[in-house]
């Protein structure tokens, strides 16, 4: 998306010194629950951001269309409606496309017009590739070619809702109390060093793969030259664009486990590598050769969600904090205990994650429909 300025922050400020602030829930049994509690989970952390960005991300939202890309797409023109349009019509069976909900806000300013499609690949369009490479390869397409239009979100049975706003603004905006989902992602902003636009608030998403992040990535530079390589494109001018296309590329593509995946991105020191058993100083040194352009230096936090999983890590060195807890079914990662305590006071644990070592949810059943007890709405 080419028109990012008239999407700028309403403050008219290049950096404003803040925090962000991340959160995510997930009911391990698939039980689908609203967006009312992860809304206030993040407004609890509202002095971590300056509303220059928010957004969440929710799974099992869409079970009508479970077996269909569900593309969420920002248009800022008729002319990149239009362009946009051509491309999803020439590659895509179109089962349904309609503007995504919203409700007035106030602070929610000149937002851009939001839609989703629910969509399957042409199958004489594939050549050779799978369904999610190809899905890959035309939101790439679309983000890199045609003016004022930026896909958002891709993935099956899953949304984003993000812009310029503090998150429960976005989650009111966009009537997120309406919808269920068994996992919710949340993300409180502000630009460490890009200017706010609706493209670059947080959730970051490909395929069905989600990150909230909180911290900077200094090794931006070298992250993305890598990735660039393997085909993926960096569209969204912020330092996070990289760890999605990271997870996409290690754990989708190349199928490392998120422990492997946890020690290329967050890598443990030579000096810790040396005092290794001689097993595992081979692994951990063949992953720095390897991958080295995969470690991601500077500080972070991060939350990386997909269907059926949620998945908390941090730096190797905790720069940037991340609370645990679990209560029954319920995990919950958040940037302070605060905020879990709110949504659920009495829990069975609760722990500050090691560095660089992941915690990992997962769905206890994957092979059944995620449950509700109340119907879906919106």
């Amino acid at each position: 998306m080419r028109n990012i300025e008239a999407l700028n922050n309403p403050f008219g400020d290049a950096k404003v010194i803040s925090n962000c602030s991340i959160f995510g829930m997930m009911d391990r049994t698939g039980r689908r629950f609203s967006g009312r509690d992860i809304s206030r989970a993040i407004a609890n952390m509202h002095d971590r951001g300056n509303g220059l960005g928010g957004g969440l991300a929710v799974y099992g939202i869409y079970p009508e269309f479970a077996d269909h890309y569900a593309l969420h797409i920002m248009f800022t023109s008729a002319q990149g409606r239009k362009a946009t349009e051509a491309i999803l019509a020439a590659n895509f069976q179109i089962s349904r496309d309609e503007d995504l909900p919203t409700q007035p806000t106030a602070e929610i300013v000149n937002p851009p017009l939001v839609l989703r499609y629910f969509v399957k690949p042409t199958h004489s369009r594939l050549e050779g590739l799978s369904e999610d490479d190809f899905v890959v390869r035309k939101v790439m397409e679309i983000n890199t070619s045609v003016e004022d239009s930026f896909v958002f979100s891709s993935g099956k049975n899953m949304g984003v809702f993000k812009g310029v706003g503090f998150p429960e603004q976005i989650a009111h905006y966009f009537c997120l109390e309406d919808y269920e989902g068994y996992l919710w992602t949340a993300h409180g902003r502000f630009p460490t060093n890009s200017q706010a636009w609706w493209g670059g608030a947080h959730p970051f998403s490909l395929l069905d793969w989600t990150v909230v992040h909180n911290g900077e990535i200094s090794s931006y530079g070298i992250n993305r030259r890598y990735l660039e390589m393997f085909g993926y494109h960096c569209t969204m001018h912020t330092d996070t664009e990289v760890i999605t296309y990271a997870v996409d590329l290690l754990m989708r593509k190349q199928g490392l486990p998120v422990e492997i995946f946890a020690d290329i991105v967050s890598a443990k020191l030579w000096t810790d590598i040396d005092r290794m058993d001689p097993e595992s100083r081979q692994l951990r040194s063949a992953l720095r050769q390897v991958y080295g352009s995969m470690l991601l230096n500077g500080p972070f936090s991060v939350i990386i969600a997909h269907e059926g999983e949620m998945i908390g890590l941090t730096d190797r060195v905790r720069l940037r904090p991340m609370v645990a807890a679990a209560a029954g079914p319920m995990l919950f990662l958040s940037s302070e205990e605060a905020a879990i305590r709110l949504v659920s006071p009495e829990v069975d644990r609760i722990w500050v994650p090691q560095g660089g070592e992941p915690v990992v949810g997962r769905l206890e059943c994957t092979s059944e429909a995620p449950k509700s007890d109340q119907p879906l709405a919106a």
